[in-house]
């Protein structure tokens, strides 16, 4: 059965018109005149039944169900341009997975491993978007994400991959003075918090029965990456998972305070949706990254 869709160059003249809010500018962007562009869309609005713009002396306004659609277009476009740049560059051989995932775990523990994975798997890219929380799928061009926290997204699959243990660094120029310190040592220095996990703290303190009076005080950041390098910085103390600051632990840049870990209630998923989950390459990805987190968390006990 025939397609009940616009044409492409209706589609990419709204698009611009509708990003530039201005018939002129998506006619320069698209090296077009601006009747053609008032052309395009005036079928596009035709085809569709409905108004985009309301056109007026001053210029023209996107009306809300074409700021609505405008995005939706955008995103679908990006895609089929994504698409094409990929086919260009393997030259149609090969394939690509698209991966959301957390920042710094990717940075720190995945991309070091990922070249085995390339290597065996000649030809493939994998692309990384940084996301940090839950997300709907439908909206992404993911196929795949890597995620701290629960593994019960509605329609997905999640495939383990360790526990979170959580230690406290900090610069050895900070505790220079200190032999040794306990966790009531910690608490009197300044402490370094994640926006997203506030009450970190004060669970590590409480799983060596201590109580902090400042346990959520302290400047405030969102990334593992911009925590562990504040600790460089002689900023505070961080509390980071060992995994994202084992490097910089062998090089002599952070010190672990005390010997104690916390396991966290957080731990590390590959979430999959389930309607990707046939999908060949994402098999053998998934069957690789199992492998090496199995490999990673057992003699650590972080199963």
């Amino acid at each position: 059965m025939r397609r009940r869709i616009p044409s492409t160059s209706a589609l990419a003249a709204f698009e611009a018109a509708a990003r530039h809010q201005s018939f002129t500018k998506a006619a320069e962007e698209l090296a077009v005149t601006q009747s053609a562009v008032c052309r395009q869309v005036a079928a596009l609005e035709a085809f569709l039944g409905l108004k985009l713009f309301r056109r007026s002396r001053r210029g023209v306004t996107l009306t809300e169900a074409g700021a609505s659609y405008g995005r939706q277009v955008g995103a679908r476009l990006d895609e089929v341009e994504r698409d094409a740049f990929e086919l260009m560059a393997r030259g149609g051989q090969g394939g690509a997975l698209e991966l959301g995932v957390v920042p710094t775990f990717a940075t720190k523990w995945l991309l070091p491993r990922l070249g085995a994975f390339l290597r065996a798997h000649p030809g493939i890219s994998i692309h990384f978007t940084p996301r940090t929380r839950p997300f709907l799928f439908d909206e992404t061009p993911f196929h795949a994400a890597i995620y701290a926290g629960e593994s019960t997204w509605p329609g997905t699959e999640g495939q383990f991959l360790m526990r979170e243990d959580l230690i406290a660094v900090a610069s050895p120029a900070l505790i220079a003075r200190r032999r040794a310190l306990a966790a009531a040592d910690v608490a009197q220095l300044p402490l370094l918090q994640q926006s997203t996990r506030p009450y970190a703290w004060r669970q590590w303190f409480a799983s060596q029965g201590v109580q902090a009076a400042n346990d959520l005080a302290g400047p405030r950041m969102e990334l593992f990456s911009m925590l562990t390098e504040a600790a460089i910085q002689r900023l505070g103390v961080a509390l980071i998972p060992r995994l994202l600051v084992e490097d910089e632990l062998a090089r002599g840049l952070l010190v672990q305070c005390v010997e104690h870990r916390h396991l966290s209630d957080r731990s590390y998923y590959l979430i999959v949706p389930e309607r990707r989950a046939e999908n060949p390459l994402l098999q053998d990805f998934r069957a690789w990254l199992a492998a090496e987190a199995q490999a990673y968390r057992e003699p650590r006990g972080l199963g």
